[in-house]
């Protein structure tokens, strides 16, 4: 599959890049798109809720009243659950939600991935480029050339770029990832792919082990 390179101001340089089918025109596997996704989205929790039970909390331990003969429920402690302030009943404890996936069925997701971005055509190749100090107003312009101002953007460079990366950062629709972070979710949580030049290669030598 042949696909233009735009520069940043979103005209065509006259250069066209090769993708490899191998990576972007595979039949996508929903399944493991599916495990990968739900893999990332467990990992992202902390698992550090916690509420206190009737042993941890502070109170006094003493019988509240007699065991027989009140008329009412017996009582052994303030601390029970069935009193205010007394401690919960099967509370959350700290919990490790992490999921772990195989190497080959993450990059089948990935491929999936970037198979569906293809085939609805929301992948652009963009020529490599810098800014020479972090500025906001330098990537809402790219943005702006690309027609992606008003849409949930990923872009995703060939190794790391401080500058571009400040840029980005305050901006809640766009993300600019490296290759090395690149991943189903993210891949889909967006209306288009932007990949730089650099970053074409170290994607499919990632992909097509």
């Amino acid at each position: 599959m042949e696909v233009a390179v735009l520069d940043i101001n979103g005209k065509e340089t006259g250069r066209k890049v090769s993708l490899s089918d191998a990576v972007y025109g595979i039949e996508p596997n929903n399944h493991a798109v599916y495990l990968d996704v739900k893999r990332y989205l467990a990992n992202q929790r902390q698992g550090t809720h916690k509420a206190k039970e009737r042993a941890e909390i502070a109170g006094s331990t003493r019988k509240l009243k007699k065991q027989k003969g009140t008329g009412t429920a017996r009582a052994g402690s303030i601390k029970s659950p069935v009193f205010v302030g007394g401690g919960r009943v099967f509370g959350p404890r700290p919990k490790d939600y992490t999921q772990k996936l195989n190497k080959n069925v993450k990059r089948l997701a990935r491929r999936s991935a970037l198979s569906l971005k293809a085939k609805e055509e929301a992948i652009v190749v963009l020529e490599d480029f810098s800014f020479d100090a972090p500025k906001t107003r330098n990537f809402t312009s790219v943005l702006k050339a690309l027609g992606l101002e008003d849409k949930k953007s990923l872009f995703v460079l060939g190794g790391p770029n401080k500058n571009v990366y400040l840029s980005s950062r305050n901006l809640k629709t766009s993300e600019v990832v490296s290759v090395s972070e690149l991943n189903t979710y993210k891949i889909l949580n967006a209306n288009n792919v932007i990949l730089l030049e650099g970053a074409l290669e170290g994607i499919e030598t990632n992909l097509s082990k």
